[in-house]
């Protein structure tokens, strides 16, 4: 399944690992956010393991 959207819902802790994994997709200041602009199906791997690594499982791809 191809992602046309990622989300980050309310939850966020601000531990940073999304930015880490995917820092062309996610910033973190207080709290993780998608960057704008992103093309996200060039980044699908990357955003696939940081939804998954995500320890309050905030991030929501579809």
């Amino acid at each position: 399944m191809a992602i046309i959207n990622v989300v980050v819902e309310d939850g966020c802790t601000g531990c940073g690992l999304c930015e880490q994994i995917a820092p062309e997709v996610f910033e973190v200041s207080d709290i993780a956010k998608v960057k704008d602009g992103v093309v996200v199906s060039q980044f699908e791997s990357q955003i696939k393991e940081a939804a998954d690594s995500c320890p309050v499982s905030v991030i929501k791809i579809s």
